[in-house]
């Protein structure tokens, strides 16, 4: 018998700075509950990624001031970090609103932590005068996520005209050979513009932790 007992790292957050971060799509809402139960009586924040509308009610039958975040997809458990505008914006960027729930969970896994942020869509390269219509207000950001699906082309463009560090989202949205992401992920991969960074498809909260820690580190 496979023993499914629930083993949190209550330690994350003193040793990484990061939240607990929760995979919401393939466990049951009893299994969520459960979770959200166990880090509320250790008084500690929880986010939940992936999350439906029907699943996310179905939690907040089993758990009490659990959030549901419809853009996100994501539910959250606690009050989140006092902002702390000393360290400086993050600014997510997507293509278009086809990106908004990968931006927006990476938006709301980096306010849950304090750092401020801001969402700005419809700026992909299929209309670059948008994005260049904005480079000084993205120049003056710590930090820039750039989500895209298609050719995945707007983190490639942009890390070759700003010199913040880039995070590239590859988002599973696009024709046939587009894969789900995979055509994006090849292609921010293989970037002629140096020094991007890029996470996996559809991962805003991995893009936000790897934002938090370049700005944890000082840089």
């Amino acid at each position: 018998m496979i023993n499914q007992q629930v083993r949190l790292d209550f330690e994350r957050t003193r040793r990484l700075g990061l939240v607990e971060a929760i995979w919401g799509e393939h466990k049951t809402s009893k299994q969520i509950a459960e979770i959200l139960l166990k880090l509320k009586e250790a008084d500690e924040l929880a986010l939940v990624t992936r999350v439906t509308k029907e699943k996310a009610e179905s939690v907040a039958h089993l758990v009490e001031q659990v959030q549901f975040h419809v853009d996100a997809s994501c539910l959250t458990l606690g009050k989140p970090a006092d902002l702390r505008p000393e360290l400086g914006e993050v600014i997510i960027v997507g293509g278009g609103t086809s990106d908004l729930t990968v931006a927006s969970e990476a938006e709301l896994a980096l306010s849950w932590h304090g750092i401020k942020t801001e969402v700005l869509l419809d700026v992909g390269v299929a209309g670059l005068h948008r994005l260049l219509n904005h480079l000084e207000r993205l120049r003056r950001s710590k930090v820039l996520i750039a989500c895209a699906g298609m050719e995945g082309a707007l983190p490639t463009v942009l890390a070759g005209l700003v010199p913040q560090p880039v995070i590239g989202v590859p988002v599973s949205v696009g024709y046939g050979v587009s894969l789900g992401g995979r055509a994006a992920l090849e292609g921010m991969l293989s970037s002629c513009s140096p020094g991007l960074v890029v996470v996996n498809i559809d991962n805003g909260y991995g893009a936000a932790m790897a934002a938090l820690r370049i700005i944890n580190s000082g840089l």
